[in-house]
């Protein structure tokens, strides 16, 4: 089984064919979307980058484009002093299935 480390959104993902990840959203409308290969597994093999490995392209389809991670809620507080402060925020994602690794 290949594996591959793939990097997008300033985050890098451990990746085989048929993952489905979330990953940040794409700025794309396109329903294939290509990675370079930051590291490639196969057996024992390994290849490194420098940066990429050349030759190595990760194929995606994007399943979804715009969803919505859970709300995350940052609060602020003092007690006795009626200060207090409440933030949520919530990530867009979108969901890739790894079609090939070739």
């Amino acid at each position: 089984m290949i594996k591959a480390v793939i990097s997008t959104g300033a985050k890098q993902y451990l990746v085989s064919e048929g993952d489905e990840i979330d990953v940040e959203l794409l700025n794309t409308t396109d329903k294939k979307v290509i990675f370079d290969a930051l590291l490639v597994i196969d057996g024992n093999k390994t290849s490194v980058g420098n940066p990429l490995v050349s030759s190595i392209k990760v194929s995606a389809d994007v399943i979804e484009i715009d969803s919505m991670a859970e709300k995350v809620l940052s609060i602020r507080y003092k007690s006795k002093k009626r200060v207090h402060k409440i933030r949520g925020h919530r990530q867009h994602h979108a969901k890739i299935k790894i079609n090939k690794i070739a």
